[in-house]
């Protein structure tokens, strides 16, 4: 049950005030969920929301068990919800809205607390199975969050929060477009009966709106959550990881002022893109995030960034480490973080090529997540006072080489096509042709091409042009390529540099081990990222104008907090399934109505859920989740009743 408001003149007090009902759900046979008014309460203008919310819980609880005499009522503290819960609570029996059986009643259906009745088997079925599991995993993850406590401070109506809760759990179990999403939620999903949201209210239209309103308090909402998962965890955001990508469009999105054509990740440089740009710490919760046109540099994102990013950590963090990539380590960026009060590591933009090795500097030997070995070396450079960490790897170099031979045999066929095309009676040979076919060459294999000397043979050629009725045909003379070669400088210097590369950092006093663990956390943005664009279905993007755009991406980076706030949890208790892995499991618990004929002409209806399976319940007990969104509820209806109106006992199985 939920109150449900309407705008009315009090007669007592003249005004235009809150007239308040308490409403209930039911289904009927077609699918259509339909309410039913169960109590006129009148005018509460004086009570706050959030008893409003303890109230129409508590009186729930109390109908919903009001047969069962081993139910215990939790009482709360504050007189005015113990008023009007007994009061409502009282008005509904006094008007006979509830039927409260007798104890005669109760003492002839039950053997030592059991429930008994003969049922005809044949009569037994199974109705509105919905997906609950991963849905109730989510909804307890956004109570861990306070999302609704922050939205209710908001001063965001009830309607309005239970409908942000339902997308975001959506999102978060089930990524799609808000059109595919809303058939979900009514044909599939039993997430309204935990956010208790009308399900016959919710379409796409709906969903797209409560998206942008959620975008409205980005802000605000962003520095709650890393506030409040901050306090529930314990984290305090002593290194802080700083990243981007991309995500591209589908259509031509002519009016956007935020797609443009750029670098993608994707390969997609057919489609328009958008950046996103994300601050996160170790543990992978979002401190910061910001959306960028899509042909912004990476390098050029940091400022805007870094000077909103002291009030987003936490308090306990008085010089963070900035981890970076090396597109966004420009020296000015890193003056930059410096001069806001952190320290910073990040791969050197250049590798090295003057350099000596610390006093009593000894190679460390280390091992990354498979093994592979790697060296590491403290080394001195003129250039600033930074400290910098050699890095040598074996396997990085395997793989560096095995590049280096692809891009040479790359490089090399393309010369010999353009040395080809020179014998060719149609082919390429003027002068200027053939350098721009050169110059396109070495753009594609910038790291071959420069250890590459190539040589250019040209001659003026003369030509005889075509004679027309007024001018006569002039002999002109035009510069052609009569042969091309190449040849490799040092085949050595090639691979000289291959597996090796420079971590820099302005801090001082750490060793190799502990700065090649900091840098290692840099793999967790990426897992991020990872987690937003395959798990969340981030990419591509069809809305067409840019609010939508940045709608759709809050709301992914919102699922993204449910998620890695069950991840991590998880992840502590040595479960490491990725998200989609853990969906899948979840849904195997499902809700379903049953119904059954006894020998009374009576129809039982039961809603109730499956049981876990083991690994369901090894997943509840690692979160210390409740396994249960919510006790059985059982209605008995005379069958000719029943037959009326198929789904009658449904007012009370869908309710509350």
């Amino acid at each position: 049950m939920y109150f449900k408001i309407s705008i009315r003149k009090n007669p007592d007090s003249g005004n235009h005030e809150g007239y308040y009902r308490l409403v209930e759900s039911y289904r009927r046979s077609d699918g259509k969920v339909m309410h039913r008014t169960v109590l006129n309460v009148g005018y509460l203008d004086g009570v706050p929301v959030e008893k409003l919310n303890q109230i129409q819980k508590i009186v729930t609880e109390k109908v919903n068990h009001c047969n069962d005499s081993l139910f215990k009522e939790v009482l709360i503290e504050d007189e005015v919800v113990n008023h009007y819960v007994s009061l409502l609570y009282n008005r509904m029996l006094a008007e006979k809205r509830i039927d409260v059986a007798s104890e005669n009643k109760i003492s002839k259906n039950t053997n030592n607390g059991k429930d008994l009745h003969l049922i005809d088997v044949n009569s037994i079925k199974n109705k509105d199975v919905r997906e609950i599991g991963a849905e109730w995993l989510s909804f307890q993850a956004l109570g861990q969050l306070q999302i609704e406590s922050f939205l209710v401070n908001q001063h965001w109506s009830q309607d309005d929060i239970q409908l942000a809760l339902t997308h975001i759990i959506s999102r978060a179990v089930y990524p799609a477009s808000e059109l595919a999403t809303s058939r979900w939620i009514v044909e599939n999903s039993a997430v309204c009966e935990l956010t208790n949201y009308p399900i016959e209210k919710i379409t796409k239209d709906k969903l797209y709106a409560i998206a942008k309103k959620l975008y409205t308090v980005k802000e605000a909402l962003e520095q709650h959550l890393s506030t409040r998962t901050n306090e529930l965890f314990d984290i305090q955001d002593k290194i802080i990881l700083y990243d981007l990508t991309n995500t591209y469009f589908e259509g031509r999105k002519d009016k956007s002022n935020l797609a443009k054509y750029g670098r993608s990740k994707e390969k997609r440089s057919d489609a328009k893109l958008v950046v996103l740009a994300l601050v996160i710490n170790v543990e992978g919760f979002i401190k910061y995030s910001a959306i960028f046109e899509g042909n912004m540099s990476d390098s050029k994102t940091i400022p805007e960034i870094i000077t909103d990013l002291r009030k987003r950590t936490s308090s306990f963090s008085h010089k963070a480490l900035v981890v970076l990539d090396a597109g966004i380590a420009t020296d000015e960026n890193l003056k930059l973080i410096q001069a806001e009060g952190y320290d910073y590591l990040c791969v050197s933009r250049s590798k090295l090529k003057i350099y000596t090795l610390k006093e009593d500097s000894k190679s460390i030997e280390v091992r990354d997540n498979k093994n592979h070995k790697i060296e590491l070396t403290k080394v001195e450079t003129d250039k600033n006072t930074d400290f910098y960490l050699k890095v040598e790897s074996e396997n990085k170099q395997l793989k560096e080489r095995s590049m280096n031979r692809n891009f040479k045999s790359h490089f090399e066929e393309g010369l010999q096509r353009i040395q080809d095309s020179l014998s060719k009676k149609s082919g390429i040979k003027q002068e200027e042709k053939v350098y721009e076919r050169i110059g396109r060459l070495k753009e594609k294999y910038p790291s071959i091409s420069r250890h590459f000397d190539i040589r250019v043979e040209i001659t003026d050629e003369k030509k005889h042009t075509s004679k027309t009725k007024k001018e006569e045909s002039k002999e002109v003379i035009r510069r052609v390529v009569t042969n091309l070669e190449w040849v490799v400088k040092k085949e050595e210097e090639i691979n000289a540099e291959s597996g090796i590369y420079f971590l820099r950092t302005s801090l001082k006093e750490n060793s190799e081990n502990t700065l090649w663990l900091f840098y290692n956390t840099i793999r967790e943005i990426e897992a991020t990222f990872r987690v937003l664009k395959t798990d969340l279905d981030l990419r591509p993007i069809y809305h067409k104008n840019d609010e939508s755009t940045m709608a759709h991406l809050h709301l992914g980076l919102l699922a993204y907090w449910v998620v890695n706030t069950v991840r991590y949890q998880l992840k502590n208790k040595q479960i490491n399934s990725n998200w989609t892995e853990i969906v899948r499991t979840m849904n195997t618990q499902k809700a379903v109505t049953t119904v059954a004929e006894n020998d009374k002409e009576e129809m039982i209806l039961i809603r109730q859920c499956s049981e876990p399976t083991p690994k369901v319940t090894q997943i509840y007990d690692a979160l210390k989740y409740k396994s249960q969104p919510f006790k059985r509820k059982k209605f008995v209806v005379h069958k000719n009743e029943f037959q009326k109106n198929e789904i009658i006992g449904n007012q009370y199985l869908a309710s509350g």
